[in-house]
C-alpha cells in the first residue's frame, strides 16, 4: 500500500438561471463530476468551499453536496469576487481529500467555466 498525502481539487460549473433547481442541479452534475474522475470516496474528503458569483442567491451550493452524501464533511458557501468583466453565473469549489501518493487529481470544469481553466485538458 502506497503512502497517503492530502490533495486539494479546483472545479467549477456555470448556472443557466438564478432558481435553487438550477443551482442545485449544476453544482450536484459538478460534484458528481469531481467524484467519478477521481474516484473519490465521501469518507476521505476532509473539507469543501464554494462560491458563487453575485448574481447566483436562489440557493446553497453546498445543499447539493450535503444530498450526495456529504453529511458529515465541512463544507462552507462564500461570494465570488464581483471583478469587472468575469464570468458570471459560475459556482466554484475547492475540495480537500486524502488518496494515495500516487493519485493524480483531476480537475474538473464544466459549461461555460472550461473557459476559466482551458490550459486543463483534464479539466474538461
Amino acid at each position: 500500500m502506497s503512502a497517503e498525502r492530502l490533495f486539494a481539487l479546483r472545479g467549477a460549473t456555470s448556472v443557466e438561471a438564478n432558481t435553487a433547481e438550477a443551482i442545485l442541479a449544476a453544482t450536484e452534475t459538478l460534484m458528481g463530476e469531481l467524484i467519478a474522475r477521481n474516484e473519490l470516496e465521501i469518507e476521505r474528503i476532509v473539507s469543501c468551499i464554494f462560491t458563487a458569483t453575485d448574481d447566483l442567491d436562489a440557493a446553497f451550493p453546498a445543499l447539493a453536496a450535503r444530498r450526495l452524501g456529504f453529511e458529515r464533511v465541512p463544507l462552507l458557501c462564500t461570494r465570488e469576487l464581483n471583478v469587472p468583466g468575469s464570468l458570471q453565473s459560475v459556482i466554484r469549489v475547492l475540495l480537500h481529500y486524502y488518496a494515495s501518493a500516487d493519485h493524480t487529481a483531476r480537475h474538473v470544469y464544466l459549461g461555460e467555466a472550461q473557459s476559466l481553466r482551458a490550459d486543463l485538458d483534464a479539466a474538461q
